[in-house]
């Protein structure tokens, strides 16, 4: 017989032969199936690994981080982040316990450049009143002073005359000084240097940054410079920058997109249902540019972290974490509780829910990332490698118990900054491209600083044995979609179950628990959340009501500053159905990952520079990471 003719038996036909060079390929792979490989890795086409980066480091680029005493460039930062040594603006050696696979170098788009002409001496700007002061206040060691004047001046828009914008030659000049350190930085495959800036919308006060990012390179980024916000060039306005990136796009070819910043600081703008722009309710084509220009949101910095809140969560016992809530970035309007709703990410998920049932479209479709918002050139993050939110804050004895941030109204100590935090992403390579085209899907996490491995994937049919995979993807993304999708139309009868894995960050600490946040659309119109222990470490139980009632624990000896890992878990993994599921409602889903307590950063400074923390100094945490939600539509 020919070596092409194979024997099969069928249900009524015996040994029968059949020369498969006479059949088409699909009749053929029906009826000669191929077995599958030996190697459970072969074929395989998803994401295998998350990249860990900051998409939101500034540099002395930047007017602010240069009057607070940062002296390094976009290239320190690069180098910095690739795991080089480097020596700090206040002239300490700093470097990274492990590299980072991706950054963006997001300096500010107002006043780029401003701090290297202002230093520099340049006739134009010491000819005017505010200049020649900012310019003696930084020669006599008041940088600090000088940089919330100059971001108060900002935010009223009154900076003086030789103020850099764009089409000026110091502005000109620092755009093309940032492309090239992103292009000599980019190495495909093993570290990704994104092409970037910050919007930097400020008026009166209220953040409403969004850093842009390129998938490009700098032939198409050179095209054009960077949208700014004071008028007439500029406007603070989003819907102003989103016309800008429609036009980028047209233009030059290239792919951009908008990561919105931590809103804790906008004083309840963020997220809008009534515009502060225009007084009006949100219209369907805000919902429509806001879903395509900006797939992500900064959930944790150094600026606080922005989850949730205890006001907005109050049976959330996790809530309480790292709250920068006082005021806006300067704090000239003092924070009310009404202004909450709109600052987080949990109330923005679920005001999305209620938005898309008003217009067709949910506006606040987002995933989730941390960066540290650092303006030091220096992207770390680490609790014991913490170099602080400015150069002035950088490692000494006395940054904790020094004011941050002070006005007549309300005051933000140094111990009040976060030590947070890093995006990871799902992608296939290290390149620009496939992390760029990661975030646009929005198959994130994001992390306060630790590297642990988070996996979430829904569907309709995952089943407890799934949990037994040493590889939850290869199943994960075969039965349903991952972090960032969405689930639509149950089937009858049917709720949607989610499979979830967590990996402790090998140098780091051991796992609490896994939950997963749900928030929904009552029928009534109202929205809910919930949250449910899913996976919890140590023996523990879930209660009926979903909740593991029991502590973890503590092993931190804070004089020390150590802890030890013999509490918590190095891994968990689990398959979880929803209880309480309504096909007929919308609803989203995401995870949080928590850690067992350890030493807060300013537990290393009390050691390492021998001093006693006031009590209100907080010297414990508890790391943790947020993934992009799942959501249901009906």
């Amino acid at each position: 017989m020919c070596a092409a003719c194979v024997f099969f038996t069928a249900a009524g036909a015996e040994d029968q032969t059949t020369d498969i060079g006479t059949l088409d390929k699909e009749t053929a792979d029906k009826a000669f199936p191929a077995k599958p490989p030996y190697s459970p890795y072969a074929g395989r086409n998803f994401p295998t690994r998350p990249y860990f980066g900051d998409t939101h480091t500034h540099t002395s680029y930047s007017m602010d981080a240069g009057a607070f005493g940062a002296r390094l460039g976009p290239k320190d930062a690069y180098r910095f982040a690739k795991g080089e040594e480097v020596i700090s603006s206040s002239g300490q050696r700093a470097k990274l316990s492990r590299p980072l696979d991706f950054m963006v170098v997001a300096d500010h788009s107002d006043g780029m450049g401003f701090f290297p002409q202002l230093i520099g001496g340049d006739a134009a700007l010491l000819a005017t009143p505010q200049g020649r002061k900012w310019y003696d206040e930084i020669n006599s060691g008041k940088g600090a002073q000088a940089a919330l004047d100059i971001i108060t001046s900002f935010g009223r828009g009154q900076m003086p005359k030789g103020f850099p914008t764009p089409g000026t030659p110091a502005y000109r000049s620092a755009w093309r000084e940032t492309i090239k350190a992103a292009e000599e930085a980019n190495e495909p495959g093993r570290f990704t240097a994104f092409i970037g800036y910050e919007w930097t919308s400020n008026a009166g006060g209220n953040n409403l940054h969004r850093n842009i990012i390129w998938r490009d390179n700098g032939a198409k980024a050179s095209l054009v410079e960077p949208y700014t916000t004071l008028p007439p060039l500029g406007s603070p306005n989003p819907r102003d920058l989103w016309k800008w990136m429609a036009m980028v796009e047209e233009k030059t070819g290239a792919e951009i997109l908008a990561l919105a910043h931590n809103g804790n600081l906008s004083n309840g703008r963020m997220f809008p249902i009534i515009e502060s722009f225009n007084g009006k309710r949100i219209d369907r084509e805000y919902a429509e540019n806001r879903t395509r220009w900006e797939p992500l949101y900064e959930a944790t910095q150094m600026k606080g972290d922005g989850e949730t809140h205890p006001f907005l969560s109050p049976n959330d016992e996790f809530a309480n974490y790292e709250r920068w809530d006082k005021g806006n970035l300067d704090l000239t309007e003092v924070k009310k509780p009404e202004m909450l709703e709109f600052e987080y990410v949990r109330s923005a998920l679920k005001n999305g829910l209620k938005m898309e049932a008003e217009l067709g479209l949910n506006p606040y479709k987002f995933g989730l990332v941390g960066s540290t918002d650092t303006h030091t050139g220096l992207a770390a993050v680490e609790e014991d490698n913490f170099f602080g939110k400015t150069s002035s804050s950088e490692p000494s004895a006395g940054r904790a118990t020094h004011p941050f941030v002070k006005s007549d109204k309300a005051v933000i100590m140094g111990w009040e900054t976060t030590a947070a935090g890093y995006a990871a992403v799902w992608a296939a390579d290290n390149t620009r491209e496939a992390i760029f085209d990661a975030m646009k899907r929005r198959e994130t996490y994001a992390t306060t600083g630790p590297r642990m491995v988070v996996r979430f994937f829904g569907g309709w049919d995952f089943e407890a044995a799934d949990a037994n995979n040493r590889m939850p993807a290869r199943v994960g993304y075969t039965k349903g979609v991952p972090m960032g999708g969405d689930l639509t139309s149950a089937p009858n009868g049917k709720s949607p179950s989610f499979l979830v894995a967590a990996l402790k960050d090998p140098i780091g600490a051991n796992l609490d628990r896994i939950q997963v946040i749900k928030g929904w659309l009552g029928k009534d119109g109202q929205t809910q959340e919930r949250v449910y222990d899913v996976a919890v470490s140590g023996g523990r139980t879930i209660d009926a009501d979903g909740r593991s009632k029991a502590s973890v624990g503590s092993t931190v000896d804070v004089a020390n500053a150590t802890w030890t890992n013999t509490i918590g878990a190095g891994e968990m993994i689990t398959v979880w159905k929803d209880p309480d599921f309504d096909p007929t409602l919308r609803a989203f889903y995401y995870v949080r990952v928590i850690e067992i307590p350890t030493p807060r950063w300013t537990a290393y400074d009390a050691k390492y520079f021998g001093i006693t923390m006031p009590a209100e100094v907080r010297m414990t945490t508890t790391e943790r990471a947020y993934t992009s939600p799942i959501w249901y539509t009906p």
